[in-house]
């Protein structure tokens, strides 16, 4: 004590914007008193203790405790002091020098109010609600004396400006974990997931704080119209890694790789040779796509579609016509699977021919016979 009280006995000559050092002797309600040395003991008001609103000044200081002071006024034995001023003055420095560096500090909030959040740094910094999260919060009211990490990302001394914001620093933080695990995927890797949010193209799912998409068409084995048909937000998949683009942060996952799909027991429906019945989905320039069994699909190429010659498939065929097909060949590896109509057409062909042989034979009906019905037929 004795060596601070000569501190600031040297503390004589006084003048309005001079820093002094001082001792607080007493703090009441709405002041501070302060011994500098002087004839008189410094005032500090509550209104120049803190950059924000304080409702008594025994939040700010206690007694025995040594402040940094500015002189804003002298009146006969009366000077006015403000720790508030030589905070800001040491803070806008500090502040620039994080600014221009992007340094990434911590601060308590101090209050919240109306449009975010209020912190002290020397000077009342604000955290705009749109930079608090990256994502919507629609209650503040919890982040009252929480720490937050933050990032100043406007300046003003002129204006007292001060913008901080905490979004800033999550996000950098995301996309370093982003990139630090993408760079971790290997094409191939099955791994757990859940449904973020669902889109007219597909689905979005976590695969451990990194979303990547699982496009519609690889949603299911089965056709999908929509993403709801199948999964919702909040499901726990699986999912196979497609590919990984490092630069871009894109993953393309697909559900439909990890499920047995209908190919796998195709072995035990279908064989060379059979004859099934299926529903004509896509009409091409070379052939009909005829859907077999859901997820698995046909191609009746236009040569096998007719006994007759065709210029388009659909001269003979419609999307949605059911029809009875003859299976070629099975490919389950290229998943391909070639079918025929011509074929079924020309057995039947053979078939009323072979009838009307072996009635001719039994009981001498003529091929005039034959003719004769075909033209009944027509009629």
């Amino acid at each position: 004590m004795e060596e601070m009280n000569q501190e600031v006995l040297e503390q004589t000559n006084l003048e309005v914007g001079s820093v002094v050092t001082g001792q607080v002797t007493k703090v009441e309600e709405k002041q501070v008193l302060v011994n500098i040395g002087y004839k008189s003991e410094g005032i500090v008001p509550i209104s120049e203790l803190s950059s924000l609103h304080v409702e008594q000044a025994s939040e700010v200081v206690s007694v025995g405790q040594t402040l940094e002071l500015k002189v804003t006024k002298l009146e006969d034995d009366a000077v006015i002091l403000s720790k508030k001023a030589v905070d800001a003055d040491n803070a806008w420095g500090n502040l620039e020098a994080k600014f221009e560096s992007g340094e990434v500090f911590t601060a308590e909030v101090k209050d919240v109010v109306k449009g975010g959040l209020v912190v002290d740094l020397g000077v009342r910094g604000f955290i705009p609600a749109s930079l608090v999260e990256a994502h919507f919060v629609e209650d503040f009211s919890d982040y009252k004396g929480k720490e937050l990490s933050l990032k100043v990302v406007e300046l003003d001394k002129e204006k007292n400006r001060v913008i901080l914001s905490h979004r800033a620093v999550v996000e950098a933080e995301q996309k370093s974990k982003k990139k630090e695990t993408i760079s971790s995927l290997k094409v191939g890797q099955v791994l757990d997931g859940t449904v973020q949010r669902l889109t007219d193209f597909g689905a979005f799912v976590d695969i451990g704080g990194i979303d990547g998409l699982v496009h519609i068409s690889q949603l299911s084995h089965e056709h999908v119209s929509k993403p709801s048909e199948v999964v919702e937000e909040g499901q726990q998949v699986k999912v196979k890694v497609l590919g990984v683009d490092v630069d871009n942060g894109r993953i393309s996952l697909s559900i439909k790789d990890t499920l047995a799909g209908p190919w796998e027991e195709l072995s035990d429906k279908l064989q060379v040779g059979s004859v099934v019945e299926g529903t004509v989905r896509r009409l091409v320039a070379f052939g009909a796509f005829v859907e077999l069994f859901p997820g698995v699909e046909g191609l009746v190429h236009i040569s096998q579609i007719s006994n007759k010659h065709i210029g388009t498939p659909s001269e003979e065929l419609e999307v949605g016509q059911q029809v009875k097909v003859k299976v070629l060949d099975i490919n389950v590896a290229d998943q391909r699977i070639s079918l025929s109509i011509r074929e079924l057409l020309e057995d039947e062909d053979k078939v009323d021919y072979r009838e009307y042989q072996q009635k001719e034979e039994s009981s001498g009906f003529s091929l005039g016979d034959m003719i004769g019905d075909q033209l009944k037929k027509l009629k």
